[in-house]
């Protein structure tokens, strides 16, 4: 008689043996290395000039991606034509002339206050301190009569942390002020939340912002350098405040998402979408780029960011039109999400196919790698999907690290914030690291960030490990949950009706 331990090793190869056997039988072990390198380097390539929203080269690969699901026999999204998602757009200039007159201080443009938004101005007026100017209450207007006069607040929001909160602030500020009359805005920025040196950077600058509902005319607002708080006498009493400025100039920008449809096999499930996301947009050439280049390179091709979660998302679309889930899945490539998660605030406001029907969206996007045995997933602990997440990376070789540089508030900086905000339960799916490090910051909006430097390897396990994931997600017996007392739980009841 054979010893028992011989039928438990023979048992353990056995059991291993089929798992290998049942991995290698699924349409995302049929993803292969030469579909996927030859899509990271088209999509990086000098060839499309970084990919910057609004220009040719972004364009260019939009259409590549919908040429990608055409011929992968995607539909589009339901009442779509084709797979273009318009997404209106503008370009705000900034003012090339102005003036502020604080009491006895004249202060200069782009200097000391640049201007936010608004039409040309000549105004003259005593000024209102309201707080954050927010609200009605006591920590904002506390029932000051603001007509016909000049509103100062504090820049952005308590809870304001990033440029795309600030401005969400001013917008909200703008539309309160106007409402009581007001003739202008002026925000004093210290520096607490965001340096006054990056802010006049930045917004003394072309703007892309949504064209939908802005207001790029209208009720001026400037931001004051108050750094020193040498504007301290604004918040005590009112002063007489003089507003010159030849206003911001919008041009109308033409960009589009691109949507591809894998209709779900099961009949009642089918009407569940999950969604599948990551943008296509990078930062350009040259100075838009925000980093130094060099004589030789002055194209941003961002191959990590983010052309590697791209091209994850036409490898699910491959091996989930070969072998259709239960639930249909919605592949979006975003747009304009490196200059303000543009495409993805667009799509939570128009979605394709209702949010409500939307279980779970799961976006790529990443700084780069730095450990290429591991997937990173910002939001695993929260969005209800880890055993998922995990079977699909461990069928291909790769560990799960969650929540990577917490530090960097990473889960609210991408495109899936966008759909989490409206309730929907979105992670990031990302390539793998554990810290912001030299490695990473080495190609990290990068002029060096170049196909060349791809390990093509770990892309192919990282796509495989993605598209397995949407499957296991998309056959999920339950919907995915947020964690209960998570900030956006109470979002996905309003959502779902739970």
């Amino acid at each position: 008689m054979l010893n028992p331990y011989y039928w438990l090793v023979a048992g353990t190869l056995l059991a291993t043996h089929s798992q290998a056997q049942s991995v290698g039988q699924l349409p995302e072990s049929k993803i292969s290395l030469t579909e996927t390198e030859a899509q990271l380097r088209y999509l990086a390539s000098d060839k499309l000039l970084g990919r910057r929203t609004g220009e040719p080269g972004n364009l260019e690969a939009a259409r590549y991606i919908a040429e990608q699901f055409q011929k992968l026999g995607l539909k589009p999204a339901p009442g779509q034509s084709d797979y273009f998602q318009k997404v209106p757009l503008q370009i705000s200039k900034p003012a090339l002339q102005g003036n502020l007159q604080i009491g006895a201080n004249a202060l200069k443009l782009g200097n000391e206050f640049i201007v936010l938004e608004g039409d040309k101005a000549d105004i003259s007026a005593e000024s209102v301190y309201v707080g954050y100017g927010l609200t009605d209450g006591a920590d904002g207007y506390n029932n000051q009569n603001v007509r016909g006069k000049i509103v100062i607040t504090q820049a952005g929001s308590e809870e304001a942390r990033s440029a795309r909160q600030l401005i969400a602030a001013s917008k909200a500020k703008k539309k309160l002020a106007t409402e009581k009359g007001a003739l202008a805005i002026i925000e004093l920025c210290s520096g607490a939340s965001f340096p006054w040196n990056m802010a006049s950077r930045v917004f003394n600058s072309e703007q892309l912002t949504l064209a939908e509902g802005a207001q790029a005319g209208g009720l001026p607002i400037l931001w004051v350098d108050n750094t020193k708080n040498q504007l301290a006498s604004l918040k005590e009493k009112s002063q007489k405040v003089t507003v010159q400025s030849s206003g911001r100039h919008s041009i109308a920008i033409d960009a589009v998402n691109v949507a591809g449809l894998v209709e779900g096999s099961d009949p009642k499930l089918k009407n569940e979408y999950i969604l599948l996301t990551a943008h296509f947009d990078h930062v350009g050439t040259g100075k838009n780029g925000g980093q130094p280049t060099t004589p030789n390179d002055t194209i941003f091709n961002g191959a990590r960011d983010n052309a590697f979660g791209t091209v994850a998302l036409l490898a699910a679309a491959k091996s989930l039109q070969a072998q259709r889930p239960k639930r249909s899945v919605l592949i979006v490539a975003l747009n304009g999400e490196e200059v303000g998660l543009l495409g993805s605030r667009y799509y939570a406001e128009h979605p394709l196919v209702p949010l409500k029907q939307t279980v779970f969206d799961l976006n790529s996007d990443g700084a780069g790698y730095n450990d290429t045995t591991i997937v990173s997933v910002i939001g695993l602990e929260r969005t209800g999907a880890r055993s998922e997440i995990e079977t699909a990376c461990k069928a291909f070789g790769l560990s799960v690290f969650a929540e990577p540089a917490p530090e960097q508030g990473l889960f609210d900086r991408s495109d899936n914030v966008s759909l989490a905000a409206k309730g929907v339960p979105a992670p990031t799916f990302s390539a793998g690291f554990k810290t912001f490090d030299e490695q990473l910051f080495k190609y990290y909006h990068q002029a060096a960030d170049n196909p060349e430097t791809i390990d093509f390897n770990y892309l192919l396990k990282f796509c495989r490990a993605y598209a397995y994931t949407a499957r296991l997600i998309a056959d999920k017996p339950t919907r995915p949950q947020w964690m209960a007392g998570d900030k956006y739980e109470a979002a996905a009841k309003a959502l779902y009706g739970q």
